[in-house]
């Protein structure tokens, strides 16, 4: 997945900008992004705070590493089945 060259703190930041009044044109030309983007941005961050977002973050992370510890388990689980389901 392309990395965002903005942080999120930046994009909370321009969202609020767009809030007190400037409009989307001023501010995607600033930023140099598309308007679409900007819409997004306002989809995926609208009503977060700085805080939300390093806590999303970090509930982000956590999920991918109890993912990656239920394949682990999974394939465990698989294995043993193999070898016990075969007669020696």
């Amino acid at each position: 997945m392309k990395k965002s060259k903005f942080t999120e703190s930046q994009i909370i930041k321009a969202l609020k900008e767009n809030e007190q009044g400037r409009s989307v044109g001023d501010i995607s030309r600033e930023l140099g992004i598309d308007k679409s983007t900007f819409y997004y941005w306002r989809k995926k961050y609208g009503g977060m705070e700085v805080a939300h977002i390093k806590r999303l973050k970090e509930l982000e992370e956590e999920n991918r590493k109890l993912k990656q510890m239920y394949a682990d388990v999974s394939l465990d689980v698989r294995m043993l089945k193999d070898v016990l389901s075969k007669k020696f």
